[in-house]
């Protein structure tokens, strides 16, 4: 991975704020983090060059966070949420930061669309797999002063009680009735569907982590062949039935494993309520594929640039990789020629 590309990117993008034309989440760090990794660097500035022109500045703060809980998911202290976790992230290191926060923002996972759990588990990756800069920690910050100011719950969502699979328990996810508005709108739709409530619990519960790292698994495996069926309903928004597992997944190693099993629910909660709220009732017939490996497969997406296709293909990367079915792939794919 070329590492000074992201970093350079990374100082383009932390000038800007973590949303743009109203509340639409910058997708900037996750693109280019995804892109650099699978080999595709060169493309990064000549992409950010005309993505940069679509966000906001970065938004200043107000005043210090002191009392935390009265102002979580209060998103008018978007600048002062980023300030706490920039001062937060150079006084203790990054692994003691989200260990404290994780359990804090968990129950919040709808945040910006999940994309303030996304961020977070691009920016873990990254200091994981990659080592510490300053403009990875500036990231991870950044990703969670996002989360932080959007938090959100999904209503509804608790520990898992139910004895279903992955399999089982996303076919038996209902759907909103009415499917329009925005996914604060949607999601507040939730409580009023019948069998929500059994749903958002119906997922058996992991024994132990091994258990809740293949849960995870298996749930971005299954959300990823279920974009195949069902993509066509909100190809843009159905993509975060995917990466939002992807990020927690990708977190597990950083967090305490007694972590691990309110972190499947967690990520459960938020792959069923978008499913829930965009995925029609109805699945479309499989399209047509055209085999390729993993490699063409992202630089298919890379070549399209759109970030929700290259967050995609990023993702079901990883699920072919876990689970050897090529299948999975073809999700990529499908984003490309909907989005």
């Amino acid at each position: 991975m070329d590492e000074g590309i992201l970093d350079e990117a990374y100082q383009r993008l932390h000038r800007t704020g973590p949303e743009f034309e109203g509340w639409l989440s910058n997708h900037g760090p996750m693109a280019a983090e995804a892109l650099v990794r699978h080999g595709h660097g060169a493309r990064v500035h000549r992409w950010l060059d005309d993505y940069l022109r679509r966000l906001d500045d970065l938004p200043r703060g107000l005043r210090p966070v002191d009392d935390w809980r009265a102002v979580l998911g209060d998103p008018k202290r978007a600048g002062d949420w980023l300030a706490h976790f920039d001062r937060e992230l150079r006084e203790h290191p990054w692994q003691e930061v989200l260990s404290t926060w994780w359990p804090r923002l968990l129950p919040g996972i709808a945040a910006g669309a999940t994309h303030g759990v996304i961020r977070v588990g691009h920016a873990v990756r990254v200091l994981r797999t990659d080592g510490v800069t300053p403009e990875r920690l500036a990231e991870l910050g950044q990703a969670l002063g996002y989360w932080a100011a959007r938090w959100q719950p999904v209503p509804g969502a608790g520990p898992l009680t139910g004895r279903s699979d992955v399999a089982a328990a996303l076919a038996g996810v209902p759907r909103i009735r009415e499917q329009s508005g925005g996914i604060r709108e949607r999601l507040g739709r939730l409580p009023d569907v019948p069998d929500w409530a059994g749903a958002a619990a119906a997922l058996r519960p992991p024994a132990d982590p091994a258990e809740a790292e293949r849960t995870l698994t298996e749930l971005v495996y299954r959300a990823g062949l279920d974009y195949l069926r069902f993509g066509h309903g909100n190809p843009v928004m159905l993509v975060h039935a995917v990466t939002a597992p992807t990020a927690v997944l990708r977190t597990l190693p950083a967090l305490d494993p007694a972590l691990w099993a309110p972190s499947v629910a967690a990520a459960w909660s938020a792959t069923a309520a978008v499913t829930s709220v965009y995925a029609p009732p109805t699945p479309a017939a499989p399209p047509a594929v055209t085999p390729a490996g993993p490699a063409e497969v992202f630089a298919r997406a890379a070549r399209h640039g759109d970030e929700h296709v290259v967050k995609l293909a990023d993702a079901v990367l990883d699920a072919h990789a876990a689970t050897g079915d090529a299948r999975v792939l073809a999700a990529a794919d499908h984003a490309r020629r909907l989005i």
